[in-house]
């Protein structure tokens, strides 16, 4: 039975618009409010782009890699089963997301929004390419 993808193309979509307004708005560091509202629209939607996509992994792997539930696997395995199963390429910048979405909660610091700002604009191309790859496997 195939994943219905839509909800994972819309905020892959969504991140790659918000990612484009920011680049026209944001030149170097967010010295406006403007611009800082902006990256926090960035920093919130890479949040949500990045839990469809693990949350999409899953869900995948469970049903097409004859894997039992995943429930309780640490994300870092769940990283290294989707590499295996060529879903992802990079594994290292999924455990740097990984990371980047743990801090999400700390954006009030600058120097750490703009950390995760630009770990969310790395995401993008990845996020693009694994919802390409399950579009290309969803059975």
């Amino acid at each position: 039975m195939a994943l219905e993808l839509s909800s994972l193309r819309k905020g892959v979509d969504s991140l790659q618009r918000a990612l484009k307004v920011a680049s026209a708005e944001i030149r170097g560091r967010a010295q406006t409010d403007s611009e800082e509202v902006i990256r926090a629209g960035v920093i919130k939607t890479f949040e949500f782009t990045y839990e469809l996509c693990w949350k999409f992994m899953k869900r995948w792997l469970e049903k097409n890699a004859g894997g039992p539930d995943l429930d309780g696997v640490t994300r870092k395995e769940l990283f290294r089963m989707a590499a295996e199963n060529r879903l992802i390429s990079n594994v290292e910048r999924w455990f740097a997301y990984h990371a980047a979405r743990n801090e999400t909660a700390h954006t009030y610091d600058p120097a750490k929004a703009e950390e995760i700002y630009g770990a969310a604009k790395l995401f993008a191309p990845d996020a693009e390419a694994f919802l390409r790859e399950l579009e290309k496997r969803n059975d």
